[in-house]
């Protein structure tokens, strides 16, 4: 486990990304939570969020896929 999955900067607050957004290089999707330092996670590609592949706050491991994007 490299760190934690999180959607959203906060428990009160909304998710960076949404299904069917429409996203851009640079956009921030989520946080890894990684030895108490939390790492904005940001788009390299554009297109739509189809589906979030990890539930909020569960481990990922390096490599692993976090969202199916369509691209643009």
């Amino acid at each position: 486990m490299i760190g934690t999955f999180y959607r959203a900067a906060g428990p009160d607050k909304p998710a960076f990304v949404q299904v069917g957004d429409e996203i851009k290089p640079g956009k921030v999707v989520c946080i890894i939570e990684a030895m108490k330092l939390f790492n904005e996670i940001e788009s390299e590609v554009a297109g739509r969020i189809v589906k979030v592949l990890v539930d909020d706050a569960s481990p990922v491991e390096y490599d692993q896929p976090l969202f199916l994007v369509e691209p643009a």
